[in-house]
């Protein structure tokens, strides 16, 4: 199947398939720099992506990442030279990012030149009826990066293709030496029960806990929890990070509302155990053996309490969990799943 099947299909799911041989041909994108992972991930691919960056390296104009490695085929660009600038396909990852490129390039993404929308977000309010900013179109193919996503959001005319995540292989770095269990959360605080902040002060009082990410300073006098119970780690770098996450006995997932919190995937890479909550996509990026998947509190606080008295099993179900995690979000998959995409929506 297709994105040119559309008189018999509107979504072309093309995640997973990883075909090689695939023919190839290197495009040059225009795309913003909005989600750091996602786009380490993608920029790696061999595209020129031309990042548009802007003085004060603002939301519309952040250019290359500073805490990422990013290879010389991410190329930053001043938005007033893009209207010269041999630009192949756009990709959009904001509602506003097409009348932008649009206003810089003198043509409509779209009509003029292919357009791709990565939708990154599960939908908001009233889910099973969010009607996507896209849905009017259907000339931007909707790129979802989970089939839960896909599932969920009311793409109306819009064609869409599901991409699974890619993430890069941070390494078997897996010790345990800790018995602590780790969690990522960005802005914890604001985002609260999306991120299950609410959860952690019950199941700290079973498992000590270590926050790491953005935001995190406040969150133990938030929850009157003791540095025995949670330390937070600020905005470490990205290695630094998987370094001291790999140290912890286990991974906890408590997030209730994501598409698919990348720090899960690069934990099972690191070789961590896990222990997630059953939300979203999150049993389907956690089979069997991998870890513990389950919508019950109590449960979590039972499987981490496991992991902790059992470095042994910890080990086991870590390497089971890294093993799945490479063989479905390893980025060559990924590469090759967006290689054919573009190479569709080329035509």
């Amino acid at each position: 199947m297709t994105i040119g099947d559309r008189a018999t299909a509107r979504t072309a799911v093309v995640a997973g398939h990883g075909e090689p041989g695939l023919p190839r041909r290197t495009r040059r994108i225009l795309m913003w720099h909005v989600h750091g992972s996602w786009t380490t991930s993608f920029v790696h691919g061999g595209h020129t992506c031309l990042l548009p960056v802007t003085p004060d390296r603002g939301p519309d104009g952040r250019g290359r990442a500073a805490t990422w490695d990013w290879p010389d085929n991410a190329v930053e660009v001043a938005p007033g030279r893009l209207r010269s600038a041999d630009v192949d396909l756009v990709i959009a990852q904001r509602p506003h990012e097409l009348d932008l490129a649009e206003r810089l390039l003198g043509r409509r993404p779209g009509r003029d030149l292919p357009a791709l929308y990565v939708e990154h977000n599960t939908p908001r309010g009233d889910a099973p009826r969010t009607r996507h900013p896209m849905a009017d179109r259907d000339d931007v193919t909707v790129v979802h990066v989970t089939h839960f996503n896909a599932l969920f959001w009311d793409c109306g005319r819009a064609p869409t293709a599901v991409v699974e995540h890619g993430v890069a292989d941070p390494g078997h770095r897996y010790t345990g030496e800790i018995a602590r269990a780790g969690v990522v959360a960005n802005e914890p605080l604001r985002r609260w029960r999306v991120t299950g902040t609410d959860l952690l002060p019950g199941i700290a009082e079973s498992v000590p806990l270590d926050l790491f990410g953005m935001g995190v300073t406040g969150v133990p006098a938030r929850l009157a929890l003791p540095p025995e119970r949670l330390r937070v780690h600020e905005d470490l770098p990205q290695r630094a990070m998987h370094a001291e996450l790999a140290r912890r006995r286990a991974y906890l997932h408590p997030v209730r509302w994501t598409s698919l919190g990348l720090s899960l995937i690069e934990a099972m890479m690191l070789g961590l155990p896990v222990a997630a909550l059953g939300t979203t996509e999150v049993h389907e990026a956690v089979p069997p053996g991998a870890g513990v998947v389950t919508t019950r509190p109590d449960v979590l606080r039972r499987a981490l309490r496991g992991f902790m008295a059992d470095p042994d099993h910890a080990r086991a179900v870590g390497a089971a969990a890294r093993s799945a995690a490479l063989r479905r979000y390893g980025l060559a998959r990924f590469h090759t799943d967006w290689d054919r995409l573009l190479q569709e929506v080329a035509r």
